[in-house]
């Protein structure tokens, strides 16, 4: 008898642990698509040539301009046929991160902080430049976009700062001379409060820009971190607007970020369990 009542209480016992651990999972799920404060319109899977995409740009209707981490090629990528619509090699292979475009000229921002300018990117008597910043491989550069009121490119360390752990700043190079301010222009604090939950004992290491963007009818700048991926979105004189994380799942590595004429947003994604993409964005 003892054993019949052990038997029927130890499965109530299983139902009950099915029940609350369901409960958990759907309440898990609902927070998780609660906190989302984005929503995916659109997905491109990019071929295994992009596989390690690590920066893009907006070009012209549909095409968006690429570069990964490994060769001196700049792709076009063409969202309405979904191909790659041509190739352009600029240099040997590389650490290569970011790239911004200004008319018919390109710049790739490498790893190392070396500027490459490509003149008439298109063209096969194209013009190529390399410039030295104040930057090093310790800070890891992976940003660079293009402020077209200032004429002048922006970029952010990745790792340490050049000379503060406690801040990153956003530094400009100008586009006549190709000469990088030693002085920040805005300065993120590390420690600020809109970090808190995020922050880490070295606080360098509490947000690493992996790519920057600056919104066309706003002038908001939005930064991107693929580490642990979220989105801080500042105020063109620097105020903090937000701090959105990012789920991992929509967003396994992001490392490119950019807007088309219009304000639409476009995150592009390192390949990780499946394919690289570049994902339409709503906020």
């Amino acid at each position: 008898m003892k054993t019949t009542k052990t038997l029927i209480c130890g499965a109530i016992a299983l139902v009950a642990l099915m029940a609350l651990l369901a409960f958990t999972i759907r309440l898990d799920n609902t927070e998780k698509e609660q906190s989302k404060n984005y929503k995916i319109t659109q997905t491109w899977n990019l071929p295994k040539s992009l596989d390690e995409i690590s920066g893009i740009a907006w070009l012209s209707e549909n095409k968006i301009a690429c570069v990964q981490d490994e060769d001196g090629i700049i792709f076009i990528y063409d969202l309405k046929t979904k191909e790659i619509s041509e190739e352009i090699e600029f240099a040997e292979s590389g650490d290569y991160e970011a790239i911004s475009i200004n008319g018919n000229d390109a710049y790739v921002m490498r790893s190392d902080g070396l500027l490459y300018e490509v003149k008439d990117f298109k063209k096969k008597n194209k013009i190529i430049s390399t410039y030295k910043t104040a930057f090093s491989a310790k800070n890891n550069i992976e940003t660079l976009t293009l402020n077209f009121k200032k004429h002048t490119l922006l970029t952010a360390p990745k790792d340490r700062d050049i000379k503060n752990d406690d801040f990153k700043g956003l530094y400009e190079i100008s586009l006549k001379n190709k000469k990088m301010n030693g002085a920040p222009i805005i300065k993120i604090d590390m420690n600020a409060p809109e970090f808190k939950e995020f922050r880490n004992k070295k606080a360098y290491k509490t947000f690493n820009p992996s790519d920057i963007a600056i919104h066309p009818k706003t002038a908001d700048i939005y930064i991107l971190e693929g580490k642990n991926p979220k989105l801080l979105i500042l105020t063109s004189k620097g105020e903090f607007k937000s701090v959105q994380e990012l789920n991992k799942i929509d967003f396994p590595q992001p490392e490119g970020i950019t807007f088309n004429p219009n304000g639409k947003l476009y995150i592009s994604n390192e390949a990780k369990d499946g394919s690289a993409t570049i994902l339409e964005v709503k906020l």
